[in-house]
């Protein structure tokens, strides 16, 4: 169990279930190239969290690539869907997680988690309804979709003809060629007092004045690129790399719009957390990546 994002415990059929087998030729259009080069990757920092494997800092080299420049949204996933029939872990299950704040106040009761009470287990929520079934995601068409665990993740990347992107790429790719910085634009969390990144603003869980104006997910595309051209790289949901995390679990990389310094710093580029690949909640999403050739 995270303190960010809840983590396994979700009897599922996770065998993924496509109408078709074809998948769309690999297209650049949306992505940004990132050269190879070497890059000092991790943290040993006072932000750091030392027992989620951030150090030793150590010399990584990484071959280019392609990567989205834009966490996958909503409205891709739909096309996704549409062409092949797939259905989420979720959507199969019948529920996900929830965060409670997004709940409104008439909601009936739900299922808490013990270690973060601000998750709640709500029935019908899945990437179609992110905060339940009063909710849709059209008219959130431009954000990240969540609800998706590691092999939904996968599975679209299949089929748009790319892959989830090594953990060394993803880090690499939102330093945006900066050398050992915090944040994708520098040390400093709030340069000139604006915000640069959807996380908790606030007293969390309880109050977020939404200083930047998103309470939740914000569009993909919001905030400012990072120097290889990466939007939300920090911030806005956590997103699937293919790497595996330890103990069964799979890495995760950036932080979520839940994110906030009393609690967890893991807003930064060297930050990672391990999900189990069935954990399926809304602050979690994904981007693809694709080998240059």
């Amino acid at each position: 169990m995270s303190c960010c994002t809840p983590s396994g415990d979700r009897a599922a059929d996770r065998t993924p279930e496509l109408r078709q087998t074809a998948v769309l030729p690999a297209a650049t259009e949306g992505m940004v190239a990132v050269p190879a080069g070497e890059f000092l990757m991790g943290s040993e920092d006072p932000l750091s969290y030392p027992a989620d494997g951030e150090g030793p800092v150590r010399t990584v080299y990484v071959d280019a690539f392609w990567i989205d420049a834009c966490a996958v949204s909503n409205a891709q996933f739909a096309r996704f869907t549409a062409d092949t029939g797939y259905r989420t872990s979720a959507e199969r299950i019948g529920w996900s997680f929830v965060f409670a704040g997004l709940l409104p106040d008439d909601f009936p009761p739900t299922r808490g988690v013990a270690a973060a009470p601000w998750w709640r287990q709500v029935e019908g929520a899945d990437w179609r309804r992110p905060d339940g079934p009063h909710s849709t995601w059209e008219d959130r068409a431009d954000h990240p979709v969540v609800h998706v665990d590691w092999d939904d993740a996968r599975a679209y990347c299949a089929w748009a003809g790319k892959r989830l992107p090594a953990e060394a790429e993803w880090e690499r790719a939102a330093r945006g060629g900066l050398h050992a910085k915090v944040f994708p634009w520098g040390d400093e969390f709030e340069p000139g007092g604006r915000p640069r990144m959807n996380v908790w603003q606030g007293d969390f869980p309880n109050r977020h004045p939404t200083a930047d104006a998103w309470y939740g997910t914000c569009p993909v595309d919001a905030y400012e690129p990072g120097g290889f051209g990466l939007y939300n790289a920090t911030g806005n949901v956590w997103e699937w790399c293919e790497d595996a995390f330890g103990g069964g679990q799979r890495v995760a990389k950036g932080g979520s719009y839940l994110c906030h310094a009393s609690y967890c710093r893991r807003y930064r580029v060297a930050a990672r957390q391990g999900l189990f690949p069935d954990s399926a909640t809304g602050n979690v999403g994904f981007r693809c990546a694709l080998d240059m050739t």
